[in-house]
């Protein structure tokens, strides 16, 4: 994990070099996506699978090479969790079913309300920073978390 979290830092840099030399992204709006963006967008989520590898960076990273804005790639990339989201809280209900009650339910509106919003605010902030500012900074904070799981473990 500590060394696919370097290897990816590694590639956020190449994207941002490589984003920097091509001039004006194709899609500067999520709205002028097609279903072959997105397809190919999708296909780089699946380098997600790979255990320290992050799936909005997979999906942002590869927004970025197939011609997608910073801001067009973060957004996608959010739209693209949610159906994973529902899926995963699915499954994890669905597996874990015999331990809720109905009183269970009102705790559970909360948190999700709650979540929410607090992902609905971090995703703003995000997107707002990422209209100005590009990825290195979250490079050198793979690099920093993978020196230190390597550090931990050695």
């Amino acid at each position: 994990m500590a060394v696919a979290l370097v290897s990816g830092s590694i590639v956020i840099f190449a994207v941002e070099r490589w984003y920097g030399r091509h001039g004006v992204p194709r899609i500067l709006n999520v709205d002028e996506m097609g279903w072959k963006d997105a397809l190919k967008v999708g296909f780089a989520q699946c380098f997600s699978l790979i255990p320290g590898t992050s799936r909005s960076g997979a999906t942002i990273m590869g927004g970025m090479i197939f011609g997608l804005s910073r801001q067009a790639a973060t957004e996608f990339s959010f739209f693209l969790s949610v159906p994973i989201m529902f899926a995963a809280t699915g499954y994890q209900v669905a597996k874990y079913r015999h331990l809720f009650d109905a009183t269970d339910l009102g705790p559970f509106a909360v948190g999700f309300a709650v979540s929410f919003l607090a992902a609905l605010v971090a995703v703003r902030g995000l997107i707002r920073y990422v209209a100005s500012h590009d990825f290195r900074a979250f490079a050198w904070y793979r690099i920093v978390l993978g020196v230190a799981v390597l550090a931990y473990f050695r």
